[in-house]
Order: C-alpha cells, then sequence, then structure tokens
C-alpha cells in the first residue's frame, strides 16, 4: 500500500488560528556599533554623562578642553539630533527629487493644456451666443509704465519733523498742570 505524503490543503479557519510569523525587532547597537571620531564620541559620553547627572557642566568642560558656553553649545546640538534621529521616518524609498521634479512639470503642462481648451471653449461659447471678446488691455494713459514709487522710513520723516520743530504738533492736546490741587 502506498500511502501519501502530500500535506492536506488548509480551510480558511485553520489559517485564522495560525498565529501570524512576528517580526523580529532590531536589535540595540552597542557603543562600539556607533559611528563616528573619537572627539565626537567623548564629547557624546561627555553630553551623556552631565544628562544623567554624573558629571557638572563645568566638569565635563574641562574633560573636552573646551570653555563652558562651547560645551553648552555642543549639548544644544547633540540635543538637537537626539530629537531628529528620534522622528518617524516614512516607510519605503524616498522621493527622488528628479522624479518629483519631472512629475511636477507634467503636472504643470498638463494643466496649461486644460487652460488653453477652457479658453478655447469660452471663446467657442462666446461666438456662439453672439457677444464680443473682451478688448485686449492697451498701454496706460499716462504713456506706459508705472511710476516706481520711492521708498521712505515713516519713523525716520517724524524724527526729523520732531528735530526740526522742537515742539509738539499744533493739533496736539495740551496738558496743563494745575497747581494747588491737593
Amino acid at each position: 500500500m502506498n500511502v501519501s505524503t502530500e500535506a492536506k490543503p488548509e480551510t480558511a479557519a485553520e489559517t485564522k488560528d495560525k498565529p501570524k510569523p512576528r517580526r523580529r525587532r532590531p536589535r540595540p547597537t552597542s557603543p562600539s556599533g556607533c559611528r563616528g571620531s573619537d572627539g565626537a564620541r567623548r564629547a557624546a559620553a561627555a553630553v551623556l554623562e552631565v544628562l544623567a547627572g554624573a558629571r557638572t557642566p563645568t566638569e565635563a568642560a574641562e574633560a573636552l578642553g573646551v570653555c563652558a558656553n562651547r560645551y553648552y553649545q555642543l549639548e544644544a546640538k547633540a540635543l538637537r539630533g537626539l530629537v531628529e534621529a528620534c522622528e518617524l521616518r516614512q516607510r519605503g524609498p524616498g522621493v527622488a527629487p528628479e522624479k518629483e521634479l519631472a512629475k511636477l512639470r507634467r503636472e504643470t503642462d498638463r494643466l496649461r493644456g486644460e487652460a488653453a481648451r477652457y479658453q478655447a471653449l469660452a471663446r467657442a461659447s462666446q461666438k456662439a451666443v453672439g457677444l464680443q471678446p473682451p478688448k485686449p488691455s492697451g498701454p496706460r494713459k499716462g504713456g506706459g509704465k508705472k511710476r516706481s514709487r520711492k521708498p521712505s522710513v515713516r519713523a525716520l520723516k517724524v524724527a526729523r519733523e520732531l528735530s526740526i520743530t522742537g515742539a509738539p504738533p499744533a493739533d496736539a492736546p495740551v496738558v496743563e498742570a494745575t497747581a494747588g490741587a491737593g
């Protein structure tokens, strides 16, 4: 007798009950796995020691051979880097700038064609109804170019006005002090 060793086809109910294989979590990297120069690694260790309370900022600055202000700059930069590294990233490959640019150019061309089509439709419907097309705007009455405005600073005008006159403007309210009101 030949006994078949083929697996039976699974039913939908059997596949539901099976646990899904778990994804492997990435293992935490050891400090030796961090890349960087020796100076950068020493600075990172000093910042972590200060944040943990093992050292004071002054002690860490002395250990690094920098002044306290430079230490605080390093600490701020390290914290910015930490926060940036903790940001969630999008899954999958990122969008290449060249592809994004090509996509936007195609979209622009498509929209320009659509605008030209709508303009042609508007002209055709105006003709069908019997409306006159709008007249193109011509040059201005004053001779063409718009006169450019000379920039001025209002505060300087007021300061100049006050320094010339030395007195308050005529329309400013005058407050008189009354003596003996006590």
